[in-house]
């Protein structure tokens, strides 16, 4: 029973140490985050605090957010 229970914890604690912030808490991914800007066009910024937190808690989850756009703030 106790090891049950211990994998079932450590099985969350790894899917939750491999999710993407932004991807997982930024909400949907507009138009304007999927799409890169044209030449002569300025950068999307990207939000500070979910690239931070993709480094400090899980550092392959901030190529998720890239790869989905969802680092980049929202218009």
């Amino acid at each position: 029973m106790k090891k049950s229970l211990f994998k079932s914890l450590v099985a969350l604690a790894l899917l939750a140490s491999m999710s993407s912030c932004a991807t997982v808490l930024g909400g949907r991914v507009t138009d304007y985050q999927r799409t890169r800007p044209a030449v002569g066009q300025p950068a999307r910024e990207v939000r500070a605090g979910a690239l931070i937190a993709d480094v400090i808690l899980f550092w392959p989850g901030a190529i998720i957010d890239f790869a989905t756009g969802a680092i980049y703030r929202p218009r």
